[in-house]
């Protein structure tokens, strides 16, 4: 079972080790001590156009503040945990060999994380596949 904590993930902007950060930026800062991630791909998670994944939150309008807290919460938590080996997986893509799935997620969180976004708009049922990356 202690196998399973205290590793990353081969990913994208993944440490291979996890490690202390020092300066971890605004909603990563929890992980500072022992983390997956570099201080830039911190600050990267909160920017609307990042170069992490070359996506922008507000693809469908402008995404309220409220909501776009949940979604760099969750960004900060793959890029950065280094607690999350129950959950990985092998992924076939040509830029991550692992993934995490079925991460549990605590009830008040789920509840708020609806309540927080319920009046944002995406313009795609599934943010996993069918995406043109040909155009940036």
């Amino acid at each position: 079972q202690d196998s399973l904590l205290n590793i990353c993930m081969d990913a994208k902007h993944h440490k291979r080790r996890p490690g202390p950060e020092g300066q971890l930026y605004d909603q990563c800062s929890p992980w500072k001590d022992n983390a997956c991630c570099t201080a830039n791909t911190s600050s990267e998670a909160h920017k609307d156009q990042s170069y992490l994944y070359n996506f922008n939150w507000n693809h469908c309008g402008l995404m309220p503040p409220k909501c776009k807290r949940h979604f760099i919460q969750d960004t900060c938590l793959y890029e950065c945990s280094p607690n999350l080996g129950p959950w990985i997986e092998q992924a076939d893509s040509s830029w991550r060999r692992e993934r995490i799935l079925h991460v549990p997620l605590c009830r008040e969180d789920c509840q708020q994380w609806w309540e927080d976004c319920r009046d944002a708009l995406t313009c795609k049922d599934n943010w996993h596949k069918g995406w043109n990356w040909a155009t940036g």
